[in-house]
């Protein structure tokens, strides 16, 4: 199952008082980056975010799961209705979030 456009577009809209938030769809579902970096992926209307320490620390109860077989798991995020949150949850996520790979030429 593919994450739908509605559940992008609500995600988005729960991220909307951050800037530099975008996103790549990728084979039906999509890559969310904040400031350049992959924060988080959407998969199967799932909101999964990498497993760094400012994440595991709000999340201490998140269940890990693959965002697609054979990928390294992340943290399920549960409660996306909570716009604070999620901001909170990426501001704190992105200065231990790894730099972006240098594309070879």
């Amino acid at each position: 199952m593919a994450t739908s456009k509605d559940y992008l577009a609500y995600i988005l809209d729960s991220l909307s008082d951050l800037d530099e938030i975008t996103y790549k769809q990728m084979m039906g579902e999509y890559i969310l980056y904040y400031r350049g970096k992959i924060a988080a992926y959407l998969c199967d209307d799932r909101f999964l975010a990498k497993i760094v320490p400012s994440a595991e620390r709000l999340l201490p109860n998140a269940k890990r799961e693959p965002p697609y077989d054979g990928a390294k798991d992340m943290l399920l995020v549960e409660n996306t209705d909570d716009r604070a949150f999620l901001t909170t949850l990426l501001n704190e996520m992105v200065d231990e979030l790894p730099e972006p790979k240098k594309k070879k030429r």
